[in-house]
């Protein structure tokens, strides 16, 4: 079975990804699904909305168990509290099968992106607090598993 070439891509960019790469792509990821869903959600295609709030869900849940509560436990609290909150979310949108809650998802993914970017941009590659020991087994596995050609 040959794979599609775009997925072949795909899976060496995170496969090679350093850590701060790697949560940046979860990011991406989670609001393309999102994305996918808020559309299903319009066309009535629940199919489509349950499956990309499942797989929106399983990324917001690995950001949250990725979290390195020793480098920063009052920090991590918080994003911790904010995935939760960001997962009820998305759990609420399939259940009600409306926009509201994944538009609020969405918003809130969008900006932990920019700010994510914003620090990496910041930083450089250079991790001067060692945050970036390798917790990314897991984070790479999401996202390989999150792999889709219909992206």
């Amino acid at each position: 079975m040959t794979q599609n070439p775009a997925s072949s891509y795909l899976r060496t960019k995170i496969l090679t990804a350093n850590p701060q790469e790697l949560r940046l792509m979860l990011y991406e990821g989670a609001i393309r699904f999102c994305h996918q869903a808020r559309k299903g959600l319009e066309e009535k295609n629940y199919e489509v909305s349950y499956n990309g709030l499942m797989r929106a869900q399983k990324i917001v849940l690995e950001l949250s168990t990725s979290l390195n509560h020793q480098v920063a436990p009052e920090l991590c609290d918080k994003l911790s509290a904010l995935y939760t909150y960001i997962y009820k979310l998305l759990v609420d949108a399939n259940m009600s099968r409306q926009t509201k809650q994944v538009d609020e998802a969405i918003k809130l993914l969008e900006y932990e992106r920019a700010t994510w970017q914003m620090l990496m941009d910041r930083l450089g590659s250079d991790d001067p607090t060692g945050a970036a020991h390798d917790h990314s087994a897991g984070a790479r596995q999401t996202a390989i598993s999150s792999l889709s050609t219909s992206a």
